[in-house]
């Protein structure tokens, strides 16, 4: 398994033996740490994913995850995303992209960010997380979709092992776009698995407009922060 997976061998073998299935429902989970942005700060960015299957949104969690908050959407304003694909595709389990273009060919990419997988939120259907190798603090361009609730990628405890996977935002509407990805034919490539037979294409990601410029007049309600 390549640099460029999102789990290290242990891990990704783990996975398989949980026997994870997919979840039906359409709506993301719901997290038990607030991620709404406190009185009188900017709304949440939201990002918009237009892709050969369809268009997603999701929105950015800055104030629970700040650098990878920060890290992705440094991504998306430079176009790094646009043109890349969804390069690794398993049901029941999750969508990851942001490094491979459809030929499979890994794009240059940034320095590795620390791992806020710490932050209380949880990897639950819909959550966007940091991809990784075995190395906790090794993310940088690559993320996943959960399509299902996979509690054992959370953090619990700052050893190789436990660190999980840092989630940083939550796809607001889109996942039937998600499904969509995740249910595709799938093989292997040179030494990659789980890729969809037909590249699934990022043809343009971009900040939306209102979340770029969010107005003053009208903060977001007060909410419980992170802990």
């Amino acid at each position: 398994m390549t640099r460029s997976s999102l789990f290290s061998t242990t891990l990704f073998i783990g996975a398989l033996m949980l026997g994870i299935s997919g979840c039906g429902a359409s709506e993301p989970g719901k997290q038990s740490v607030s991620t709404t942005p406190a009185a009188g700060q900017p709304a949440n960015p939201r990002v918009l994913i237009e892709t050969s299957k369809g268009n997603l949104t999701v929105e950015v969690f800055p104030g629970n995850a700040p650098l990878s908050a920060a890290n992705f959407l440094g991504y998306v304003k430079s176009g790094f995303y646009d043109g890349l694909a969804f390069h690794r595709v398993i049901p029941g389990f999750m969508v990851q992209g942001g490094g491979m273009t459809p030929d499979m060919v890994e794009k240059a990419k940034g320095a590795p960010i620390q791992n806020e997988a710490d932050n209380g939120l949880k990897n639950l259907r819909g959550t966007l997380a940091m991809a990784r190798t075995g190395d906790p603090h090794s993310a940088s361009s690559q993320f996943f979709i959960n399509v299902a609730d996979n509690a054992f990628l959370n953090h619990r405890g700052k050893t190789p092992q436990g660190w999980g996977y840092a989630v940083f935002g939550q796809v607001v509407d889109g996942m039937d776009v998600v499904d969509a990805i995740v249910a595709v034919p799938r093989g292997n490539r040179g030494p990659h698995g789980d890729v969809p037979v037909e590249p699934i294409v990022m043809k343009r990601v971009s900040l939306l407009p209102q979340a770029a410029a969010p107005s003053a007049a009208q903060p977001a309600p007060a909410a419980t922060q992170k802990p």
